[in-house]
């Protein structure tokens, strides 16, 4: 079974082919590589995935989704049974000063993805939003059953905007897709824009961090293997055709679920764990909320976990240590 991953060489994607090419599965892995942040770390784990993939099994291809023409071109000659569409534009920081990127790639991008699932008759898609749809809700924790329709930021706005084109192509097509609302992902090879990498880099360098609000925010912070096991248990049980209420609301083959630690830790709390597992202490600069961010977020994972069981192992006492050995292993440091 051939399964095509987009965003193959990003940090979710590259986990996702390690995990079905560890089991037998065949991956085609697109990714166009975009800047946003080092490639040369994007290639390192390309090569990773390389070095244990069984000949033959694994193939990545640079094509930015995008562009129609190009996907279809990938694509070609391959059989395609199911799509891990993981590939977007990240980053609610940077969708405030960027906001056509995101456009390009989380809305056309998405629907050019919709659209291939359509042609392909794919047995199951399943695709990345986010936590951050759920904006400055204060009901916690968030459940995919609340409202999500007062996005603070661009990112956020595009991701709610893919859920309800995968509802319409759902309703119309009966593509059974699955979307996965992502609780701060955080693990080895993870991202050098997010938290995790940001401060171990700086903490281990003696330059001082920048904590926002103050340091009075809190995470569900979902180590990457949880994240893994959350999106294989998915792929490998698509939402059934028969108008039953699915997670989310939706009456067609479409459901929605969190897939969170399932635990909303405080900031300042895992900045001593990084500090600890760095062997020193951080400078800490306080600074004020940064716009389109949020104060807080924790996952109710109730759907996911009595439709499939899943259940997040990983505690920030454990996941932020192995990071931070990772990290020094990655830097020689």
């Amino acid at each position: 079974m051939t399964t095509l991953i987009t965003g193959a060489a990003g940090f979710i994607g590259s986990a996702v082919a390690r995990a079905l090419l560890a089991r037998g599965d065949a991956v085609v892995g697109i990714d166009n590589f975009e800047p946003y942040y080092d490639v040369a770390l994007k290639h390192a784990r390309v090569r990773d995935i390389e070095v244990s993939a069984r000949q033959g099994t694994f193939q990545l291809v640079q094509c930015d989704f995008a562009d129609p023409e190009a996907l279809a071109q990938t694509i070609s000659g391959h059989k395609i049974a199911r799509i891990v569409h993981l590939g977007a534009q990240p980053g609610v920081r940077y969708s405030i000063e960027n906001p056509h990127a995101y456009a390009r790639a989380n809305l056309l991008g998405h629907l050019n993805i919709l659209e291939l699932a359509r042609q392909l008759e794919i047995e199951h898609l399943v695709y990345a939003s986010s936590s951050s749809v759920y904006g400055g809700n204060e009901k916690l924790p968030f459940s995919v059953d609340d409202r999500s329709d007062h996005p603070v930021s661009l990112y956020a706005a595009t991701k709610r905007a893919d859920e309800l084109m995968s509802e319409s192509y759902a309703h119309l097509y009966r593509i059974p897709m699955t979307g996965l609302r992502f609780f701060t992902v955080y693990g080895p090879w993870g991202r050098p824009d997010m938290m995790p990498w940001i401060f171990t880099s700086k903490i281990l360098a003696g330059e001082p961090i920048q904590v926002f609000n103050h340091g009075k925010m809190r995470r569900d912070f979902t180590f990457i293997d949880d994240i893994v096991a959350g999106v294989t248990a998915c792929l490998d049980s698509s939402p059934q055709d028969n108008g039953e209420k699915k997670p989310g609301g939706s009456h067609a083959p479409h459901a929605l679920y969190n897939i969170g630690n399932n635990r909303a830790e405080e900031l300042m709390k895992v900045v001593g764990i990084i500090e600890q597992a760095c062997g020193r202490k951080a400078e800490i600069e306080l600074l004020p909320m940064q716009p389109g961010d949020v104060t807080q977020t924790y996952a109710d994972i109730d759907a996911i976990r009595n439709d499939l069981g899943y259940e997040p192992t990983t505690p920030v006492e454990v996941g932020f240590p192995n990071f931070v050995e990772w990290y020094r292993a990655y830097h020689d440091i």
